[in-house]
């Protein structure tokens, strides 16, 4: 399936085989007892999502769903699962790993258990996280996209590509794009050899972000700047996590300010959804929202533009939703609601290109007790 290799062994979860080899006896079990094969696994609904308080994160509750060959449907994905297995189980063995694209192309060659689409891969992908307790990166399944970017006065130590490490200080050894998060972060990959920073700052925007950097935001503030991407990637998720409990870092999370911008933040504070299984590996129970809010088109008198039909679906969904049930999520929520505005954060340069620097992010960071005031 995937090849031979003479590379150095990636390092791979003692755990791992174990929990996958169980999934492939059970099925066998199944048949040997004459009984119809089956999965079980949580229910992946926003109705099956609890909050642990233990984690202080949003998880998967006790809703079960089951996946069976009674169905056609139900004996495709078996059938898929076991090659899937099968192919993972492969790559470990090789020393190789695989895009969740790479693998979507791949099934082209298991005849009937090919995939329609890739979003049925991924699916199956995240299924088999749920089932197991392990992540994809312990499967050597990746992304397309690697995580964000950091700039900051942190050392890292990665493993590069020729089984070396090599140190790289996120401010002096790159440029101004900063350090490039890979898509596995975990301790063997990557670890913290100093940090001298006094908080996270997570950005949505690039444009934002390049506007931190180059009016010097993590050096006077003495700050570490991670650009979001959007919806961040789980490796940036990850990141924030690790870099968040290795120094006891308060997080703040800088978005738009719509809908789409706040389950960002969501994300990141509480886990997605999708990931709720993950939550404790991905989200930063402490990371707070910095802005901007529905009060800060407000206060600040920011340039605007109207909420589309489906702004305003998302919102009143949000309200529902287990990740916005405090007061200031349904307090900014309906104000928004009510005045039918949203704003950018690059709006903030309607009062010049230092404005971000030298007026708002002071004033935000004071009313949230990481800056004096």
């Amino acid at each position: 399936m995937a090849g031979s290799s003479k590379k150095t062994p990636i390092m791979c979860r003692p755990d791992v085989m174990p929990k996958i080899d169980a999934i492939a006896l059970s099925v066998y079990d199944d048949l040997m007892n004459a009984q119809i094969p089956s999965l079980k696994l949580s229910t992946r609904t926003k109705a099956n999502i609890r909050f642990d308080d233990k984690l202080s994160v949003w998880k998967y509750g006790k809703g079960m769903s089951e996946r069976s060959a009674k169905s056609l449907d139900g004996a495709y994905m078996l059938l898929r699962t076991m090659y899937v297995v099968d192919f993972i189980k492969e790559m470990i063995k090789v020393s190789k790993t695989s895009t969740l694209r790479e693998m979507y192309y791949i099934s082209e060659g298991w005849n009937l258990a090919k995939f329609g689409s890739q979003n049925e891969s991924d699916m199956l992908a995240e299924d088999l996280e749920v089932i197991t307790g392990c992540m994809r990166e312990d499967f050597k399944l990746r992304p397309e996209e690697d995580g964000a970017r950091v700039i900051g006065n942190i050392t890292i130590e990665e493993m590069t590509r020729n089984k070396t490490k090599k140190k790289i200080h996120c401010q002096d050894d790159v440029g101004d794009s900063g350090y490039s998060i890979p898509y596995n972060v975990e301790p063997e990959k990557v670890t913290f050899k100093s940090i001298d920073a006094d908080f996270i700052l997570a950005i949505e925007t690039g444009g934002m972000f390049d506007r931190l950097v180059e009016n010097g935001f993590d050096t006077d503030y003495n700050a570490v700047l991670v650009h979001l991407k959007g919806q961040p990637a789980r490796s940036t998720r990850r990141f924030i996590k690790r870099l968040s409990e290795a120094k006891k870092m308060p997080v703040l999370v800088f978005t738009d300010c719509d809908p789409w911008s706040f389950r960002i933040f969501a994300s990141v504070s509480y886990g997605a959804i999708k990931t709720a299984h993950i939550s404790e590996y991905l989200a930063t129970p402490s990371a707070q929202y910095l802005g901007v809010t529905p009060s800060d088109i407000e206060n600040y008198k920011l340039p605007t533009d109207t909420l589309t039909d489906e702004d305003v679906h998302a919102l009143k969904s949000e309200l529902d939703d287990p990740r916005f049930q405090d007061q200031f999520w349904k307090n900014e929520i309906k104000l928004q609601l009510s005045t039918g505005k949203k704003s950018e954060q690059q709006a903030l340069a309607k009062y010049g290109l230092d404005y971000v620097t030298d007026t708002y992010l002071p004033e935000k960071l004071a009313e949230l007790g990481v800056l004096k005031k």
